[in-house]
């Protein structure tokens, strides 16, 4: 399983979830409005969770209804297929 991040991110992009990621699988550009994890890397090691200051990273299963639309976008960033 992958953590995915969702709508609280937007705009926000605080770096905290980057720098505890032991994988580098979080990811933004300079013209993205949020960041994005890669499914595909993501170790489902929850480091990057807790320290969010806006609680917008959600075991992929626990994404809250109004935020399910982040599933895909987040797969789709790194070029993949959502389950």
């Amino acid at each position: 399983m992958t953590y995915i991040i969702a709508e609280p991110c937007v705009d926000l992009k605080d770096a905290s979830c980057v720098d505890v990621c032991p994988v580098d699988c979080i990811a933004t550009t300079d013209d993205d409005n949020m960041f994005y994890i890669n499914p595909a890397e993501c170790i489902d090691c929850a480091a990057c969770e807790p320290v969010c200051p806006v609680a917008a990273i959600f075991p992929e299963d626990q994404v809250p209804e109004e935020w399910k639309k982040y599933t895909p976008m987040n797969y789709e960033y790194f070029g993949q297929t959502a389950p």
